[in-house]
């Protein structure tokens, strides 16, 4: 089976072309050609990793210097989401015939962070970011400290069609329930910068700048990505809430396990311990993961154990306060520089971009679809799943999709039957969005 979405060759291309945009410029037509490029670029980072194969988008990222834009663009639509979005939204004159432009912006941001999650597995990526990997922890601590707050959990597990009245009331739930995938992607990020970085500057905005230890501590202890729902234990896992086993409920996700590496990296590496300051208020909150740190945790993560040797040490001990040494750090810029440049702007953006931007003609909407359904294409989206879909019945491995939702595997026609009275609704909405997004979209099957 061909695992190629784009050749080595055009991924040299796009790569090479990706440019950094204004906020006037979110979702113009250069822009948008540039979405669909790191679209393709972020499937085949997923598709290579995933088979273990040579990760040439990475590798093309590093050695063009291209990790800091990604960066950069990322901060600058969340930037736009923050806002601009809102004016935007409330504009008496901005009545859209539909919403996928503007859709299409606020998932860029979701792109990136999944291609920057894949890619910063590997050092070479980290150090590539050169000086805006600062701003990609600044990034990771505003994610993090929502989802502790719960912000982005609610937004995640409340978002409900029914209950949708507008079009741009619809995009604005979309957009609050994708915050709380986004941040759950930057758990990740951050825990290979902790994995690799050693510079001075990073390591001191994670430990003195952001606290980062107090705020993983805070994840442990809210885990935003468990919940129980009808008496049962549910786990957010590839994508989507899960069902757990009563003798699945002590597995640790694989969510669990990058807070508690990013621990392990922040609290025993040797330069960390002597930046962070083990005052009483930080003590207590680090001793609360002495609870958490059972014979079943540490069985399925074994480095743990020497975390727990450390707070049985920290516990009895006070550590000397960190030594107060002149160092001429970087600070991070992207942000700051964004928001002043554009600072009292947004309404004369926002009214720019309904103009100009988010009302393109029907032809236009139309190449626009028939690019994206190739970039979309079910098939090459079925590849990147990191597990084989599972019957929606019985939970064994499926090879049939429901032909009228897409959205369901079953194993057997049998199946597929049984389920069909808990199926049937859902299906039914499924299969009306699709509709409506291909009528408005002009799709001709």
């Amino acid at each position: 089976m061909d695992t190629s979405i784009i050749f080595p060759v055009e991924a040299e291309g796009f790569i090479q072309g990706l440019q950094t945009f204004s906020l006037k410029e979110v979702g113009s037509e250069r822009w948008f050609r540039q979405h669909e490029y790191i679209e393709k670029l972020n499937m085949q980072a997923i598709m290579n990793a995933s088979a273990m194969r040579d990760e040439f988008v990475k590798e093309l990222l590093v050695s063009f210097g291209k990790v800091p834009v990604l960066v950069h663009e990322m901060i600058l639509v969340e930037i736009w989401k923050q806002k601009v979005f809102p004016i935007l939204c409330q504009l008496r004159d901005f009545s859209p015939k539909n919403t996928f432009h503007l859709y299409m912006v606020i998932h860029h941001e979701a792109t990136i962070i999944n291609l920057l999650e894949t890619i910063m597995f590997h050092k070479d990526s980290c150090e590539a970011a050169v000086d805006a990997l600062l701003d990609l922890v600044d990034y990771c601590h505003r994610k993090l400290t929502l989802l502790a707050s719960k912000a982005t959990k609610e937004c995640g597990s409340t978002y409900d069609q029914h209950k949708v009245k507008s079009s741009i009331e619809e995009l604005q739930k979309q957009s609050a329930a994708l915050e709380f995938e986004i941040s759950l992607k930057a758990v990740s990020v951050l825990r290979y910068i902790t994995d690799h970085t050693d510079s001075i500057s990073v390591i001191n905005s994670m430990l003195c700048t952001h606290n980062t230890p107090c705020v993983l501590v805070q994840l442990i202890d809210s885990s935003p990505w468990s919940r129980c729902r009808q008496g049962e234990v549910q786990k957010y896992i590839n994508g989507k809430w899960q069902k757990i086993p009563v003798e699945d409920h002590l597995m640790m996700t694989k969510l669990d396990g990058q807070v508690w590496l990013s621990l392990y990296n922040l609290l025993l590496k040797e330069d960390c311990q002597q930046k962070y300051d083990f005052n009483s208020f930080n003590k207590n909150q680090l001793l609360k993961l002495r609870g958490f740190l059972t014979e079943v945790l540490i069985d399925q993560l074994p480095n743990l154990v020497e975390l727990q040797r450390f707070l049985a040490h920290l516990a009895v001990t006070d550590p000397p306060p960190p030594k107060k040494v002149l160092i001429l750090e970087q600070i991070p810029e992207i942000w700051n520089n964004i928001v002043k440049e554009n600072s009292g702007k947004w309404k004369a953006i926002a009214k720019y971009q309904v103009k100009e931007t988010f009302n393109p003609s029907e032809s236009d909407l139309r190449q626009q679809a028939k690019r994206l359904a190739q970039t979309y294409n079910l098939d090459v989206m079925d590849r990147l799943l990191p597990e084989k879909p599972k019957c929606g019945s019985c939970g064994k491995e499926a090879s049939k999709r429901c032909s009228r939702c897409q959205g369901e595997w079953y194993c057997h026609r049998e199946c597929q039957v049984k389920h069909w009275p808990k199926h049937k609704k859902v299906c039914q909405l499924m299969a009306e969005t699709t509709e409506t997004i291909q009528r408005d979209l002009h799709i001709i099957d």
